[in-house]
């Protein structure tokens, strides 16, 4: 079995082998955004105090996204390296990474558990969150994090399935948390009556249920790469090759929460807990059409990395073109659904009608950046498959951190308008895809003129 998976990355059709790999980690993906966007669904139907506990759990995602950036840190660093590793027959190396990545996400899931339960009052309150909206936040939070570990095993080690071919385990391992989730989540809100309490709760079991999965698949011997005990004693070599090609992953992620931080607090200097809101809604329709894209990414990567490591530098490249291919256009025909009928998007989150007045006003500024980023999305992560860490940390840092952060603070101010917020993201994701798909294009004319050169 383990060689006909590593055949069929080596030298299988290329498309179908993308989408062999690609489609169920798409699935994956795109379920896994069950888990946040159906409890917003279901909390902003809360009859009563709908728009304000979506408000309230809306000011919980920095803290959500941080947890799940320190996950892909580790598994989005720590997969590539272990896909290169297979390509050059070094086995022993592979389950040598997995086995660190496994305990560095135990100690970073208790760490940050710790964490964040003594200090979430202040940081909701940092976030954006009022008197009036932080009841919901804190108790949606405070449940939430009593499971990071699950989350951090769930997220942090599917990356490692993925990476030996097993795409359609992976795709189960998230499927099979989602419909548990979809399941609780109306039980628990609804009938047992425990509002945001119980949607947290809802996803917490969820999410234990695909760790077991995970952890199930590897320490069996249906895996390639397997946890094993004599190979989780933490190295700093490899831990530090893993952080650093993981940062990037990280910074992705972590800068999303420090956008989000910056979004809630202008919302609501500028316009008021009803235009947090509208972040939290127009945030959540970003997520559908970004996450299942990165999701189908993650299943081409390791054609990509095997390739790479196997010098077969042909198939890397005609795989990375039309990755991004694919990226782009996903990304376009999502990103115009929403501008052209923001409405009736906004209404899945709130039967709130000021809600949804605003979501329509405002959604097509907001997004009409996506409609050109898939080229981003898919150039960004060819870097990573490509072990190119600074390359990828790079253009992280410059859509979120060097251009849109400062366009949020600086654009309302100057415009004294709450729709500079609006305005920002656009222009950063704009900017910010052109440059990454260019230098992309750089780096990948260098690869095969190295390889030309070396034959």
């Amino acid at each position: 079995m383990e060689n006909d998976r590593e055949k069929k990355l080596a030298s299988g059709p290329i498309l179908k082998t993308m989408f062999r790999m690609g489609i169920p980690t798409f699935v994956a993906q795109l379920v896994n955004l069950l888990y946040n966007i159906v409890d917003r669904i279901y909390i902003g139907h809360i009859e009563g105090c709908g728009a304000a506990a979506l408000t309230g759990v809306g000011v919980c995602f920095p803290v959500i996204m941080l947890i799940t950036a320190f996950a892909n840190l580790v598994g989005g660093g720590g997969a590539p390296l272990a896909g290169i590793a297979l390509g050059k027959a070094d086995r022993k190396k592979a389950d040598k990474i997995l086995g660190n990545s496994f305990t560095l996400l135990l100690i970073l899931a208790v760490a940050l558990t710790v964490i964040f339960q003594i200090i979430k009052r202040p940081f909701l309150y940092m976030f954006g969150a009022s008197d009036a909206t932080y009841a919901y936040g804190g108790e949606y939070l405070t449940v939430y994090l009593c499971g990071t570990v699950f989350v951090m095993i769930s997220i942090g080690l599917n990356y490692y399935i993925t990476v030996q071919g097993a795409s359609l385990t992976a795709m189960l391992s998230v499927i099979i948390g989602a419909v548990i989730n979809l399941i609780l989540d109306p039980v628990f809100i609804f009938v047992f009556k425990m509002g945001v309490r119980g949607a947290a709760a809802a996803t917490v079991i969820s999410q234990s249920c695909s760790a077991a999965w995970i952890l199930r698949f590897l320490t069996s011997k249906k895996a390639t790469l397997r946890i094993k005990k004599s190979e989780m004693r933490l190295s700093g070599r490899i831990v530090g090759k893993i952080t650093s090609l993981g940062v990037s992953a990280f910074i992705m992620g972590a800068t999303e929460s420090l956008i989000s931080v910056v979004f809630n607090s202008g919302a609501q200097k500028y316009g008021g807990d009803l235009y947090v809101g509208s972040i939290t809604v127009v945030q959540s329709v970003m997520q559908i059409i970004c996450t299942p894209m990165n999701g189908f990414t993650q299943g081409v990567q390791p054609i990509i990395s095997y390739n790479y490591g196997a010098k077969n530098y042909d198939r890397m490249k005609k795989t990375c073109l039309r990755l991004i291919l694919i990226t782009f256009s996903s990304a376009f025909v999502l990103s115009l659904t929403g501008i052209l009928i923001p409405g009736a998007v906004a209404k899945l989150f709130t039967n709130d009608k000021e809600l949804i007045d605003l979501c329509t006003r405002v959604m097509p500024v907001f997004i009409c950046g996506m409609l050109v980023f898939g080229a981003q999305c898919g150039s960004q992560n060819c870097f990573l498959a490509l072990g190119k860490a600074k390359q990828s940390l790079f253009f992280a840092l410059f859509r979120k951190v060097i251009l849109l952060t400062p366009l949020a603070i600086i654009l309302p101010k100057a415009l004294n308008s709450v729709m500079g917020l609006y305005y920002a993201e656009p222009i950063s994701d704009i900017t910010s895809a052109v440059c990454c798909f260019t230098v992309f294009m750089i780096t990948l004319k260098k690869v095969m003129g190295e390889d030309k050169i070396k034959a």
